[in-house]
């Protein structure tokens, strides 16, 4: 039994599907990345793809998760003597809490740099009236057959 299945907390059954999906992403390191909070309200992922372009890479966003996929494109006509930088693909995920938006996404010197703002909190509380039930027994009934 997990802690999202605790009687306690209803509604959290999404939460165990991205722990899942999380532990199948693996702890792969190619490309590293940091992450940084750059406000009160924002963060930076930031990873190293030097040698891909624009075009080598694909962002998307498939409900909860931010996926990042690069391929280089081979050259046929360059001829290596040596060929000691790999040119190899990556796909990259990361979970993104409900409400995280994926505000822009640039390269810099070799660096794609993802931009996220994070939701800001709102407290919200309401007051739910409670109402008596009614009983059918206790009501008295006249003869045109209407309820009192």
């Amino acid at each position: 039994m997990s802690t999202f299945n605790n009687p306690l907390m209803l509604g959290f059954d999404h939460f165990e599907q991205m722990l899942e999906q999380l532990s199948k992403s693996g702890g792969e390191g190619y490309p590293p990345y940091n992450i940084e909070q750059v406000r009160q309200d924002a963060l930076r992922i930031s990873l190293a793809v030097a040698g891909f372009s624009e075009e080598d890479m694909q962002i998307t966003l498939e409900q909860n998760q931010l996926i990042i996929h690069g391929k280089q494109r081979e050259e046929k006509d360059r001829v290596f003597l040596h060929r000691g930088i790999a040119a190899r693909q990556f796909k990259k995920k990361f979970v993104l809490a409900e409400g995280i938006e994926v505000t822009g996404a640039e390269i810099d010197n070799g660096l794609l740099h993802i931009d996220l703002l994070l939701p800001t909190p709102s407290v919200n509380s309401r007051q739910i009236q409670i109402t008596k039930k009614s009983n059918k027994k206790d009501m008295k009934t006249i003869d045109s057959g209407e309820l009192i």
